[in-house]
Parts: C-alpha cells; sequence; structure tokens
C-alpha cells in the first residue's frame, strides 16, 4: 500500500496526460477535415506527430538530466498547452504540421519523465506487478479520451481549450507530491539498427505495428467519418480499437509462454489481414449493418495491438542482458520509421481510391509481415532461451529495465 501510495501522482498524471493527447489526434483529423484539409494533409499532419515523438524520445533524457524530473514535466506540459492553444488561431496546414511536431516531443518528454520516474520507485520484485498497473492506467485514460471525442464540436476553439485543461491538470498531481525526485538512468547508446542485427522479424514486426496504428490514430476518424459514422460512433469506433487490445494481453500472453512467440505473431497477423479485407465485405455489411465495423475494429484491435509486445520479447530472447535498454531504444526507432510516414500514405490511399483503402492498405502491410516471418522462422527455426511475454509499450527509451528483471537465470 505505501508503493501504491508513493506512485498515485505519477498514475494520476498518466491518465490525464493520456486523456488530453488521446484525444488531441482524432479531434485534429475531424477538424482538418471541416476545414477542407484533404486526407492526405490530414495524414501529414499525423505524421509529424511521430516525427517530434521520435525527436523526444532521444532528446527527454538529456532534458531531464539537466534540469529534473518535475521541471521537465513542467516544460513539456507547457509546449503541449501552448501548441494546442493555438491550433485554432491559424487554420494553416503547415502551421499545424509545426503544432503537432512539437506536441509530439512533448508526448515523449512527458512520457520519459513518468516511467523513469516510476521504475526509479520500483524493485525487480514488485516492478512487473505495478507496472501492469500503470499500463492500464495508461489504457484507460486513452479509452476516455475516445469517449469525450464523441460530446466535443469540430474545429471549435472550445474543443482545443478542454484538451489544453487536460494537459494543465496532469500538471498538479507531480507538482504537489512530496516524493524525491529521482535519479535518471543512463541513456542509452544510439544504436538504431541493432534490432534489425539481433532479430529482423522483430524489426519488420514493429514498423509494421508503427504503420498500422499511427494510420489507424490519425487517419482512420476519417475512414469513420467516410463510413457515415456519427461523433458517438467515431468515438466508439476508435474506443473498441484500443478495448479489443488490451483485452487480448493476457490470452496472447498466455499462448506465446507456451508455443512460439514469432507463430502466435505470425497468427495475429493473419487474423489482421483477414479482418482487415471483410472490414467492409458487402454481404456482411447486408447482414449487420454499420455493427459490422465495430465488430471487425475490435477484433482488429485484438489482433494487431499485441504484435509490438511480441516482436520486443522475441527480441529480448535474443539479446544480451547488457544490450537490452539499446535495444528498447533501437525497436522505438523503427516503430517510429513505420509510424512517420504511415499517415500521409493511408491519407493519400483514401483520397485516390476511396475509404475502403484504408483496410486494404493494412492487410498489405501485415501480408508482408506475414510473408517475412515465415521466411525467418525457416531460416532460424530454434530459440532456446525465452522470457514470459510482457507488455511492452513504445513510448519512452526506459521500459527495458522492466524486461531485464524477467532474464531467465541461465541464459
Amino acid at each position: 500500500m505505501q508503493i501504491l501510495l508513493s506512485i498515485s501522482a505519477l498514475l494520476l498524471s498518466a491518465f490525464i496526460m493520456q486523456l488530453g493527447t488521446g484525444t488531441l489526434g482524432p479531434l485534429d483529423a475531424l477538424s482538418g477535415l471541416a476545414l477542407g484539409f484533404t486526407r492526405t494533409e490530414i495524414g501529414l499532419i499525423g505524421s509529424a506527430h511521430f516525427l517530434g515523438f521520435i525527436i523526444g524520445c532521444f532528446a527527454s533524457p538529456y532534458l531531464v538530466r539537466r534540469a529534473g524530473h518535475a521541471r521537465t514535466f513542467s516544460f513539456v506540459t507547457g509546449l503541449s498547452v501552448i501548441a494546442v492553444l493555438l491550433h485554432p488561431l491559424l487554420e494553416s496546414l503547415w502551421f499545424w504540421i509545426g503544432l503537432r511536431l512539437v506536441s509530439g516531443i512533448a508526448v515523449a518528454g512527458a512520457a520519459t519523465v513518468i516511467e523513469s520516474w516510476l521504475n526509479a520507485k520500483l524493485t525487480n520484485d514488485n516492478r512487473s506487478r505495478y507496472y501492469s498497473l500503470y499500463r492500464v492506467v495508461d489504457m484507460s485514460g486513452a479509452m476516455a479520451a475516445q469517449a469525450v471525442i464523441a460530446t466535443l464540436p469540430i474545429a471549435a476553439y472550445q474543443s482545443y481549450s478542454l484538451v489544453a485543461i487536460f494537459l494543465c491538470l496532469s500538471f498538479l498531481p507531480l507538482a504537489m507530491t512530496q516524493a524525491a525526485q529521482p535519479v535518471l538512468p543512463d541513456a542509452p547508446r544510439w544504436r538504431p539498427l541493432l534490432a534489425l542485427t539481433i532479430s529482423p522479424l522483430a524489426a519488420i514486426g514493429v514498423i509494421t505495428v508503427g504503420a498500422t496504428g499511427a494510420a489507424l490514430r490519425m487517419v482512420g476518424p476519417l475512414f469513420a467519418f467516410d463510413s457515415q459514422l456519427s461523433s458517438g460512433g467515431i468515438g466508439l469506433f476508435l474506443l473498441l480499437f484500443i478495448l479489443g487490445g488490451a483485452l487480448a494481453q493476457f490470452p496472447v500472453g498466455l499462448l506465446a509462454d507456451r508455443t512460439s512467440k514469432r507463430q502466435v505473431m505470425l497468427t495475429l497477423s493473419l487474423i489482421t489481414i483477414l479482418t482487415a479485407l471483410i472490414m467492409q465485405w458487402d454481404p456482411l455489411t447486408h447482414l449487420l449493418g454499420t455493427s459490422q465495423i465495430f465488430v471487425m475494429i475490435f477484433i482488429f484491435g485484438m489482433a494487431t495491438m499485441p504484435i509490438y509486445s511480441l516482436a520486443a520479447t522475441h527480441a529480448n530472447d535474443l539479446c544480451r542482458p547488457e544490450d537490452m535498454t539499446d535495444l528498447s531504444a533501437s525497436l522505438i526507432f523503427f516503430f517510429a520509421l513505420g509510424a512517420i510516414g504511415s499517415p500521409v500514405l493511408a491519407g493519400a490511399l483514401i483520397d485516390f481510391f476511396g475509404p475502403a483503402a484504408l483496410f486494404h492498405y493494412f492487410a498489405a502491410l501485415h501480408l508482408m509481415l506475414f510473408l517475412f516471418g515465415g521466411y525467418r522462422i525457416f531460416k532460424r527455426p530454434v530459440i532456446q532461451f525465452t522470457k514470459p511475454y510482457r507488455y511492452i509499450p513504445r513510448t519512452s527509451l526506459f521500459i527495458a529495465k522492466t524486461v531485464k528483471s524477467l532474464r531467465p537465470p541461465h541464459s
């Protein structure tokens, strides 16, 4: 109970921060559509966010070491608030791209502060338990954000003001905490290609997940809008994607610990392909109506969201203990490679071929992963030592501590 009380401020800040940032992405997509931006241009705005995110991931540790955890969190929170409030002042594509670049840096900075502070407070004996609680809180904030989307007027100053209020509120718990700030662990070395060297399948897997998740977050609301869903329906569409991914973690973990992580990854990729192809399948549409989209996006989330963790834990099975933090940074780098370009490409496909092209794009991405995974299983069929499956997010460079503590003693 004492540990829970000591990290309660971190958990509350994480929830409110996720509530604000999770609302901003869909709000930007729908507002951009209302302002006359093309879907390609809206995708470009989303890509700017992920470019800022990867910059923030690698710059934030140095900022925290210079200014401390609390001051860094206040700094990046202030940046994000300014970026949000400036949206309604100038309805310019390149201005919004610059704002989302700044907000992406701020999101990565906030995650670095919260997760490094959390890791410093925990030990190997309790880290997995309390870190799981942190992920539940974080995902709850993301799901609550989708409910907020259903109630907000699009392209309205009051909507962006509400998001800014959420971001301001996220700083208050940490500002009032009496807990001592920890020493930041050493930043990883810059070895971006390490994941590709250790496991080509893991690198391709996280690229695929980055491309899928980024396009769905930033362009998915446009697909839902073009599918004649109401504001509430768009929020439910995004909520079911996240909920499906959250509920899949436990059964996927059981399967991964009892069979091969690679086989589970490829099975999920195959399910993703099938789900994407029948998302707007006419016979099913006639049978289920618009509820078909909600059923399919729930299954789609269950299939796609665990793939990052499967790829990361598979790579960790092959990694030396001293390289794990560097591997975590490399995986985030490959995730960002997929995420940066994908919203632009997805938006362009919708512009040229209509909304159905989005999920055909997802099917093509996962078909490539599936085929490459089959080749890698043939190329390297045996993995001797494996660690338990864990849900590994891609939010900061200090997640590797959680995985490192789980390495089997004989490996």
